[in-house]
């Protein structure tokens, strides 16, 4: 399989599930913006990944309640094997249930941190409304 030049892209709202593996999917980090905001997204972006990071947390806390539900395992029946199967089973559970906890709040932080981003972006899209109509009155 050939490596498409560049760098890897973004595409928002891409489901993998429609991702030609043996070809370029194309897509894009967003429309560019002009250099001074400090922002790599468009303001689409932004909003687009807030619901990604969010859909994937509520993913997570989905499996986390099945998860916990093989944290708590009991042995079919009372004999020996029984119950060292269920005991690595509930391990197993207890181990599962501390990754999707963790993925979770790294979701949930990563969620935040473009929500933050947006409202990073909302304020310098009113500074700069502000200066261009300041501008435009003293012009007049």
């Amino acid at each position: 399989m050939a490596v498409p030049e560049g760098s890897p892209v973004y595409e928002p709202g891409l489901r993998w599930s429609e991702v030609d593996r043996f070809g370029p999917t194309g897509g894009s980090y967003g429309t560019p913006v002009a250099e001074g905001a400090g922002f790599a997204y468009d303001e689409a972006t932004l909003h687009e990944l807030v619901t990604e990071w969010t859909d994937l947390s509520k993913e997570y806390r989905n499996d986390l309640h099945e998860a916990q539900v093989i944290a708590v395992a009991q042995p079919p029946g009372l004999e020996y094997a029984s119950g060292d199967n269920a005991e690595i089973t509930r391990k197993s559970g207890e181990a599962l249930v501390q990754a999707l906890t963790e993925r979770i709040a790294y979701c949930e932080k990563m969620a935040s941190k473009y929500v933050t981003a947006l409202g990073k972006y909302a304020t310098a899209e009113e500074q700069a409304k502000i200066t261009i109509d300041q501008q435009s009155e003293s012009i007049v």
